[in-house]
């Protein structure tokens, strides 16, 4: 079994890889009206306005957006491994609890799914893994309808028959695969 700050990393690693090989900052995302640069400033908004509700503030620097997300991810990492902070009870709309496991329910799970979103914004074929398509999965399964609410993910898409693992959950969160990318 890994520990929290493990799994944290092994999904914030690989964006982060991603994120410091962006050329194209204005390039159009597969999140419609989203640029490459307004995924990362929803990543990192979006983690600082859950630290906030927690009483932990990541101030943003400036900088370019993976600039400003390696210092994010720093700070990140490190109350991921504040053990006080992540093993604290939290109630979510989906029952009880702790701040720790609401990261890698959810926020894990945008790591991966964004990841995707940004290499693909570069024009690259972004392959997740068997064990990174089953977390987005079972994710979705979890938040049923709740997962398409304002700001999670837009409904579902029809896939084809012939539609890649890849194809098939990604569709799930409202996203078309390119052909060239299946």
């Amino acid at each position: 079994m890994s520990t929290l700050a493990e799994t944290w990393g092994r999904h914030s690693e690989p964006l982060t890889d991603v994120i410091n090989s962006v050329t194209d900052w204005q390039a159009q995302s597969p999140c419609e009206g989203w640029t490459a640069a307004d995924i990362v400033d929803h990543l990192m908004q979006s983690h600082r306005e859950f630290m906030g509700r927690q009483g932990r503030e990541i101030p943003l620097v400036p900088g370019t957006p993976a600039e400003q997300w390696n210092h994010h991810v720093a700070a990140m990492s490190a109350l991921v491994g504040d053990e006080d902070l992540v093993s604290r009870p939290l109630e979510t709309p989906f029952g009880d609890s702790t701040v720790g496991q609401v990261l890698m329910d959810f926020y894990g799970m945008d790591l991966i799914v964004h990841r995707w979103d940004l290499a693909t914004s570069q024009g690259q074929d972004h392959r997740l893994t068997e064990e990174e398509l089953a977390e987005v999965d079972a994710a979705v399964d979890g938040y049923g309808e709740a997962a398409y609410a304002p700001g999670i993910f837009k409904k579902g898409v029809e896939v084809p028959a012939d539609a890649s693992r890849q194809e098939q959950v990604l569709a799930r969160t409202g996203r078309t695969v390119r052909a060239d990318h299946r």
